[in-house]
């Protein structure tokens, strides 16, 4: 194990110490320390339910911790800590969902928390827009002021979201998974922003499951791990395959395929098939067993192309065969009856229905399989269904009863994967399956992916993560403006060349 980073002189902005929580008999924190340097990008690393979010709300004073804790503040010893006070210190949180206001500009999201105030008092438009402006040239971006927020792609709302907190004077700024839905370039933009904070002496806690970033621009990496502290160390000589070990306790094989599934029979054969302003002359094949991976960066195409492949959209021209027949799918009825599922990227809003039960989510896409000698749903056939899921895919659950919403992110995924596995199907197209998953989840859900593949289903694995492709499929396609510009085979080929040609 690497060594725990060494406490230098220089006097901690913020220091933690003794920082427990429990809600009911959970400990959500047992005895955790944590620290941050003035300037300094640290990440606060593990999986989900390690803690990370309860001990960022106990720093913003969300939460309160368990009598004995100790907090100080550039040297000083803090009290009870609240919202209020921790927004005073320069503690500020960009939490996922980023928390602004679509329908108002970018220059009232921006300056919304400086108009808050005791009484109503008429707002300084010109003054706000100024200050806006200001903070955005500090920033090194220029963004429409008067925009609604929601006319902006993600990215730019993130940039909405920083700047917020530096009119409020942020002297820490806690980021949770600000790169889950950028581009690569979007991210190399946002961790150019994140160097810009640090150079200005604002410290900054980073939160993400993509180790690699972490490592590119953090100096420092505290794990958490079961509520407790495994360690905080640097990320120099740090890999990821360590700091993968250190989150979850346990080492995973990184190991690349060498399967030759060349004479399996075809499942799928995709031929010149073509979509105006989306993808065009799309070929290639998935036999059975076979993952062929697609990435890219994204606005490539490849979504537009699943989509396609999923019947929610037509091609222009060109054809789909399934085991040798050919296809046009009119809707998504028609795929999923064909033997089509798909796994879309975006869990919380196509994937699952969040306030329904795990076991409603899980038998959405088969209700006509489960009719009882009336036409009434059968309990007994429901619930076998669920069971035998629940068991197969070992989704980590407390009843069938409670909402879908309730399950950890990797378990959430794992019922989408339930969902469509239940329809039987010959194809499984598996759009970015990952997002927001953390380490140990993704392993485990590639190992069902590769289980399911040994057991003769063909897989489209889709990911902007080449090590996802990497190490979890046969073949490479990579896709660039609409197109297939290259093919790889991991087992001949480095990670590296890969990485190059799709960030070229």
């Amino acid at each position: 194990m690497a060594d725990p980073a060494e406490p230098g002189e220089t006097i901690g902005l913020l220091e933690l110490e003794h920082v427990s929580k429990q809600f009911g008999g959970v400990h959500a924190l047992d005895d955790v320390r944590f620290d941050i340097l003035p300037g300094e990008v640290l990440c606060l690393a593990g999986e989900n339910g390690c803690g990370k979010s309860t001990l960022i709300k106990i720093i913003s004073g969300v939460h309160q911790p368990e009598p004995g804790a100790v907090m100080r503040f550039a040297g000083q010893p803090m009290g009870t800590m609240t919202p209020g006070a921790a927004r005073a210190l320069g503690i500020q949180v960009i939490w996922q969902d980023l928390a602004l206001f679509p329908e108002m500009s970018v220059a009232e999201n921006i300056g919304f928390e400086r108009n808050l105030g005791a009484r109503p008092r008429p707002v300084n438009r010109t003054a706000m827009r100024g200050a806006a402006q200001k903070i955005l040239d500090r920033l090194g971006v220029r963004l429409p002021l008067d925009a609604p927020l929601r006319t902006l792609p993600i990215a730019q709302r993130q940039i909405v979201a920083i700047a917020r907190a530096l009119v409020g004077e942020a002297r820490i700024v806690f980021m949770d998974e600000p790169t889950a839905s950028l581009s690569q370039a979007e991210t190399d933009a946002l961790l150019a922003i994140v160097r810009r904070l640090s150079a200005e002496r604002i410290a900054v806690v980073f939160v993400s499951h993509r180790l690699a970033e972490v490592l590119d621009v953090c100096s420092r990496v505290t794990v958490l791990r079961d509520g407790k502290l495994v360690g905080t160390f640097p990320t120099a000589g740090m890999t990821q395959t360590r700091l993968t070990e250190l989150m979850t306790g346990k080492s995973f094989d990184y190991a690349v395929g060498q399967r030759d599934l060349a004479a399996a029979r075809p499942v799928l054969t995709v031929e010149n098939l073509s979509r105006r302003g989306e993808y065009e002359d799309i070929s290639l094949t998935i036999r059975a067993g076979e993952i062929v991976g697609v990435t890219g960066r994204l606005g490539s195409g490849r979504t537009e192309f699943a989509l396609s492949l999923f019947g929610m959209t037509q091609p222009d021209r060109g054809t789909i065969m399934l085991d040798g027949k050919r296809v046009r799918f009119g809707s998504n009825r028609a795929a999923i009856r064909a033997g089509v599922a798909y796994v879309s990227e975006d869990r919380l809003q196509l994937g699952l229905v969040q306030p329904q039960s795990i076991t409603d989510n899980t038998v959405i896409a088969v209700l006509d399989r489960l009719l009882g000698p009336k036409p009434l749903i059968s309990g007994g056939k429901r619930d076998a269904l669920v069971d035998d899921w629940i068991r197969d895919l070992g989704v980590k659950i407390g009843r069938k009863e409670d909402a879908v919403s309730t399950l950890s992110g990797g378990n959430q995924q794992r019922i989408v994967l339930a969902k469509w596995l239940a329809t039987t199907p010959r194809l499984l197209v598996l759009d970015s399956p990952t997002v927001g998953v953390d380490v140990g989840a993704r392993a485990g859900i590639f190992a069902i992916v590769r289980r399911l593949a040994e057991q003769g289903l063909a897989i489209l694995l889709i990911s902007d993560e080449i090590p996802e492709v990497y190490f979890n499929a046969d073949r490479v396609l990579h896709m660039r403006d609409g197109r297939i510009v290259g093919e790889y085979r991991p087992a001949a080929t480095a990670i590296d060349a890969i990485e190059e040609a799709v960030h070229a």
